[in-house]
């Protein structure tokens, strides 16, 4: 089934008299359960793909749906509850809260975007910590934790409010080579584990090694769409 639909997607910024186009008529189709990979330089525009489909922008023209949501008609509250119910993310830095703990930490979406008995966010903060190997660091604080550990955090957290899309931008950027691997194969299995559809936006040789469809982005457009199977670790 599909998940995201893309139809001639064009997203224009302006600067003073100077206006330059960031995405130039790109369309595509992600279907549900995906490990996907838009790759390309640095301005191709993937991050503005990703910001556009995660609600947290609005395309100049063209047309976008994401799980059956118009989302370029929602507006700044709607955009906000849509999110909250479907789209995870996992950034580069991490962006976790220093004062929260690894519980705390993945905990604190469900009390944001959903209400939840405080067992039920107990019990499924819990689950996630030990799916991805963090039972035993859950009262550290991220200034204790190394960055593989507060990438999983990160994970689990993106994972929390069971959404149907994470977006990831660069996740593996700031992590050493068998570090990024481990990360790779986890969010992997958490696409096996609740057909989670991750889309990453990369120049990561290491996750479009690993991605089941990659687009190629220049300039604005893409380039090439490419199926890949990636060989099992």
């Amino acid at each position: 089934m599909s998940l995201i639909l893309a139809r001639d997607i064009v997203k224009t910024y302006s600067t003073g008299e100077i206006e330059v186009q960031a995405l130039r008529k790109v369309s595509f189709e992600i279907m549900e359960g995906s490990f996907v990979a838009f790759a390309g330089p640095s301005g191709s525009g993937k991050t503005t793909l990703l910001n556009l489909i995660g609600c947290l922008d609005k395309p100049t023209a063209g047309g976008l749906v994401v799980a059956e949501m118009a989302v370029a008609r929602l507006n700044r509250l709607q955009a906000a509850k849509f999110r909250g119910k479907n789209i995870g993310f996992i950034f580069q830095n991490f962006n976790l809260m220093p004062v929260l703990t690894t519980f705390e930490n993945i905990e604190y979406p469900l009390t944001m975007v959903q209400t939840l008995p405080a067992q039920e966010r107990a019990n499924r903060v819990t689950a996630l910590l030990e799916s991805v190997g963090m039972a035993d660091q859950r009262n550290k604080y991220p200034e204790q934790l190394s960055g593989g550990q507060k990438q999983r955090v990160a994970v689990a957290r993106a994972l929390v409010t069971r959404p149907k899309l994470v977006l990831a931008d660069e996740p593996t950027a700031n992590l050493d080579h068998d570090t990024a691997h481990m990360i790779i194969q986890l969010m992997k299995k958490m696409t096996e584990e609740f057909n989670t559809t991750f889309i990453f936006s990369t120049h990561d040789s290491r996750i479009i090694g690993e991605a089941e469809v990659i687009y190629t982005l220049e300039d604005g457009r893409i380039t090439n769409r490419e199926v890949a199977h990636a060989q099992p670790v």
